[in-house]
């Protein structure tokens, strides 16, 4: 019966905290941060901000702030020269998953991304990510132009 449980209680989904919607507008409007790594509170059933990344960090520190355990939502403001050499920039929103996350919390953020999503309007890329290879700039980029 177990399952059941953790079932139910996935498909419950999550509030959103104001505090992520305000951040990422932040981002988006005024360019405040390069990322933003959400985390799900499970016992106040809610996503919150964890981390904030500076617009001087690099990819590399992005995706060093996502745990290798856990599952996380992002959003990175991604800059890039196009192939005609026009600087364009794309949010991306990056459902990250590893596999060495637990079946719950896979669940859970797979069950609550889609309202989460909804709630960050400007979002230009999605990535669904299990193993940073698949979320590397080269992937971000094929998708971004």
């Amino acid at each position: 019966m177990e399952t059941a449980t953790v079932a139910a209680d996935a498909a419950s989904g999550m509030a959103v905290h104001d505090d992520c919607k305000l951040k990422f507008l932040e981002l988006k409007a005024k360019r405040t941060y390069g990322f933003i790594v959400f985390k799900i509170e499970e016992k106040q059933k809610q996503v919150i901000v964890e981390k904030l990344g500076e617009p001087t960090q690099s990819y590399e520190d992005f995706t060093a702030s996502l745990p290798a355990d856990a599952c996380r939502y992002a959003v990175y403001d991604f800059d890039f020269l196009t192939a005609e050499n026009c600087q364009k920039s794309r949010i991306s929103f990056i459902a990250w998953s590893p596999d060495t996350s637990s079946v719950r919390s896979k669940m859970i953020y797979a069950s609550s991304k889609d309202r989460f999503k909804r709630e960050l309007d400007g979002i230009q890329v999605e990535l669904q990510a299990t193993d940073p290879a698949e979320m590397e700039l080269d992937v971000i980029r094929s998708r971004a132009n």
